[in-house]
């Protein structure tokens, strides 16, 4: 940034056209873009680089707003900067920054995500005269850090959200019910007769049996629920605002018999079904640990039941069991 703003000084004594030449060449020759503007707000100067991230030439662009041809926008709400930032460091007299997500719009309505510095540039008395803003293109690794953040919290085989969002969300889902004197449930599911698939057929088409599972459960839940895999053959389902616990068992009923309906996987329709086990806040616990515990201990006893059936971890409130146990079938 202080080289830029050195470059872009004014002299008092005006270089030889040679030294204009090789200061043109130099900032051109740097990769990151370069604009300036003078102290009432429009542009004096430009590289290559900025040339080509704005959409305006050097000679279009000069004696032109900022505004015009530097069009940056915040990223989330597509709302454009509120003040330019080269005016911000000329008032203030001191170097500054775009906000983070920011988005730079070019001419043509190509977009940037972008990284910035802005300083005032100065006279030989001191005096400033304008600024410049340096920035360059970070799209490619903004875009990886959203892709590392989602890795993070999805599961790698079904993009569904794993047991780290499944927790913080079923958090939030309890503070609301508790606000609003609501119930939650915690769905522990668990595929009956999927090791067979598995070990007669393969991981590939285990994977995808799990794969259409979870679509299954997607579309047999709420928009506003969660669907998490628990990891193996296991999943969790959050219904996020019930207002009684037989609510949780008519969700169960809907998924037991997503399940069981035939698989289409690579020519094969595979059949399997599945065991849930159902815990309900606030009588099953109190937070996530707890209800994903009391859930994943009502799974266990609908499978030693034969499977294929749910039952809720609070003796008295439901015993249900779906169907008798289950073999999966290939065909």
């Amino acid at each position: 940034m202080d080289v830029a703003g050195r470059l872009m000084t004014r002299n008092r004594n005006p270089s030889s056209g040679h030294n204009a030449d090789q200061a043109q060449v130099t900032l051109d020759s740097i990769a990151d873009a370069i604009l300036s503007s003078d102290n009432v707000g429009n542009v004096t100067y430009l590289n290559a680089a900025a040339e080509a991230m704005t959409g305006w030439s050097r000679a279009e662009a000069k004696g032109r707003p900022v505004g015009e041809v530097l069009q940056v926008v915040d990223g989330s709400t597509r709302e454009p900067l509120t003040r330019n930032p080269l005016r911000l460091a000329i008032e203030r007299n001191e170097p500054g920054a775009l906000a983070a997500n920011s988005v730079l719009v070019r001419r043509d309505g190509f977009e940037f995500a972008i990284e910035d510095s802005t300083a005032p540039i100065h006279d030989r008395d001191g005096l400033v005269i304008g600024a410049v803003i340096v920035f360059h293109d970070v799209s490619e690794g903004r875009a990886t850090a959203l892709r590392m953040s989602h890795l993070a919290c999805h599961d790698f085989l079904t993009d569904l959200p794993n047991r780290v969002l499944l927790c913080d969300r079923i958090t939030q889902a309890i503070a609301l019910a508790h606000r609003n004197h609501r119930q939650v449930a915690v769905l522990f599911i668990d595929l009956d007769g999927f090791k067979p698939v598995n070990d007669l057929l393969g991981h590939s088409v285990g994977d995808e049996l799990i794969r259409s599972v979870a679509l299954r459960l997607k579309a047999a839940v709420r928009a506003s629920d969660t669907v998490s895999r628990n990891g193996g053959d296991e999943f969790v389902v959050l219904l996020s605002e019930i207002d009684h616990a037989e609510h949780a068992a008519l969700g169960a009923g809907k998924i037991i018999a997503a399940v069981a309906a035939p698989h289409d996987v690579f020519g094969r329709k595979l059949r399997v079904t599945a065991s849930v086990g159902i815990a309900v806040y606030p009588i099953d616990g109190a937070n996530a640990e707890a209800l994903l515990k009391s859930a994943d201990a009502a799974m266990y006893q609908a499978k030693d039941t034969g499977g294929n059936g749910y039952r809720f971890s609070t003796p008295g409130v439901s015993t249900a069991s779906a169907a008798p146990p289950n073999v999966a079938r290939l065909a």
